[in-house]
């Protein structure tokens, strides 16, 4: 089973996009962890008999954190880390793990063959950024060095990933392809992981079932609408006539292997093709770069692909919303902005910031991730079920998360704290996609390795690692409410009318306090003691402080975008 088929002498060119195969993005980019015990230098020989003590822990196949953190030997922690990173990227919306209350999550667990797959593709390492078209464009919009750079040693985020050639984060297409021939080269490893011997036959005569079979759909999906709605036996032509009422005979594992590799050598041909063309001519405008704004952004601004993810890329000195209606599909990608004010006011289910400075970004509600890396001075403002640091510097964090942050990598200066905002459809995008208000678990960040050993461009090989620096809480004096604009009146109501997640007692009692001293500073002004002409003059120096407030700020953008719609 390990040797690979000859590659499909047919032109994929003529393939139809719906049966091309595709790699499931999401565990490639949500689910990977830096704990060193699940990454295996020999995943097959230490993961089959891993599988057999995890299957001997529970008769139904599925197991919780204790069983977790007993057979992997890694902390009742980092255990249930496992349990809700794998709950965050299961391809199958019916699994029960998917519709637990964090109680009860335990008591679900999960089932042993997505995990073991999981645990698989923690070897998986990614694809290094690519060198921007035009990168004395982007370096005219980055701003000067950090303030950290004078005295660390080390490059700090924006300034690893912008380094020599201005790197930026790959295409779709190489990532894509990239994804894919990791699975091709252990795709043979892989469906042994899930095949089992026919009975009185011996190892050598591995099967699969159609039930195993299904759980390859969390490593892969057919078709260009992504990897909803479809199981994967329906494309596979030992599996797709099936009787439904009666059990599919089992398949050669292989049989699966050979099927599958099949797919894999045509869709990375079909990538190639495409790709070669833009290499050696100009680009095709849906595939250009967005280029950098230097007015206030519309709706329509932005780069927006029908299939996969919407991009918000190279938004400079701007501010933009995104409503649900402008987004296709269900998953963004904030890269490379810069001293922007950025709304996502839409239900998500995965949202990823990538090397942005200087800049607020506040997403609607994401039910599944989202991961903040290589940014510096930004403020990021959400309500998700779960979120991940990685590498940034100087950056606040305003969180209504269900699970605990979880922070990696090289990180300075961080802050977090209680959620601070609110728009009209808020609690209606929340209940879509599964996030409960009353659980908010912003204070509790947990701190991983500062080596990530899926990513060679951060932590080159031979670094020695240390626990990544956590988050402080902000200090409550320096607690504010952030105020999103309503952009287009009767469009964006809604029935919130305040922050659905409760502040916790320490942040209301300073509110409170900011509250009362700004009542009794307007009460002094109207009862000062002054002429008419002297109240004036005070009016007008207060109002020329503020405007050069907002100057020095960068807030009379937002103004002047608002007066703009």
């Amino acid at each position: 089973m390990s040797d690979p088929i000859e590659p499909s002498t047919s032109s994929s060119s003529t393939k139809d996009p719906a049966l091309l195969i595709h790699p499931r993005r999401e565990p490639f980019e949500h689910g990977l962890l830096p704990i060193p015990k699940l990454i295996f230098t020999d995943p097959t020989q230490t993961l089959i008999p891993l599988k057999q003590k995890l299957i001997e822990q529970s008769s139904s196949h599925r197991v919780n954190s204790a069983a977790i953190s007993e057979v992997l030997q890694i902390s009742i922690d980092h255990a249930r880390l496992v349990l809700d990173t794998l709950a965050s990227v299961l391809h199958s919306e019916s699994d029960p793990l998917l519709k637990s209350k964090p109680d009860v999550v335990d008591e679900v667990g999960a089932d042993v063959n997505d995990l073991v797959l999981f645990l698989y593709i923690q070897s998986y390492k990614k694809l290094l950024p690519r060198t921007h078209k035009d990168s004395a464009a982007v370096a005219d919009v980055w701003p000067s060095t950090s303030a950290f750079d004078g005295y660390l040693s080390a490059l700090s985020p924006l300034q690893l990933v912008r380094s020599n050639s201005r790197r930026f984060v790959p295409s779709q297409a190489d990532e894509e392809a990239h994804q894919l021939s990791y699975l091709q080269k252990h795709l043979a490893n892989i469906v042994s992981l899930l095949a089992e011997p026919v009975e009185g036959e011996g190892e050598e005569s591995l099967v699969l079932t159609m039930e195993k079979f299904e759980h390859l759909g969390f490593l892969f999906y057919f078709g260009d609408k992504g990897s909803e709605g479809y199981h994967l036996g329906q494309y596979a032509p030992f599996f797709a006539n099936s009787d439904p009422d009666m059990p599919a005979v089992p398949v050669p594992a292989a049989q699966v292997h050979d099927w599958v590799l099949q797919n894999i050598v045509s869709s990375l041909e079909n990538i190639s093709e495409r790709i070669s063309p833009k290499e050696n001519g100009p680009p095709s405008s849906s595939d250009q770069d967005v280029p950098m704004a230097d007015a206030c952004t519309s709706t329509n601004k932005g780069s927006i692909c029908v299939r996969g993810p919407s991009f918000i890329e190279g938004i400079s000195k701007s501010s933009l919303i995104k409503q649900a209606s402008d987004l296709k599909g269900s998953s963004v990608k904030v890269l490379n902005c810069h001293d922007s004010v950025i709304y996502i006011l839409a239900p998500l289910r995965y949202a990823t910031v990538y090397g942005c400075s200087d800049t607020t970004i506040v997403l609607g509600a994401v039910g599944k991730a989202v991961r903040i890396e290589h940014c510096e001075r930004v403020h990021v403002i959400t309500a998700a079920k779960r979120i991940c640091i990685a590498n940034c510097r100087e950056c606040m964090f305003f969180l209504g998360v269900n699970q605990r942050p979880l922070i990696v990598g090289d990180n300075h200066k961080l802050q977090v704290a209680p959620y601070n905002t609110f728009y009209g459809q808020l609690e209606e995008h929340m209940n879509e996609v599964g996030i409960d208000a009353t659980i908010n678990r912003w204070n509790e960040p947990l701190a991983l390795g500062v080596v990530d050993p899926h990513d060679s461009l951060s932590h080159p090989a031979g670094v020695s690692d240390a626990q990544a620096e956590s988050g402080s809480h902000l200090d409550p004096e320096q607690f504010t409410n952030f105020l999103i604009p309503n952009w287009y009146g009767g469009e964006s109501e809604g029935s919130t009318k305040d922050n659905p997640f409760p502040l916790p007692d320490i942040y209301v009692a300073s509110q409170q306090r900011n509250q009362n001293n700004l009542g009794e500073v307007k009460q002094l002004l109207r009862e000062a003691p002054l002429e008419e002409n002297r109240k004036r003059e005070l009016s007008t120096a207060l109002h020329v402080y503020f405007k050069d407030w907002l100057y020095a700020s960068g807030n009379i953008r937002q103004l002047y975008c608002l007066q703009g719609e």
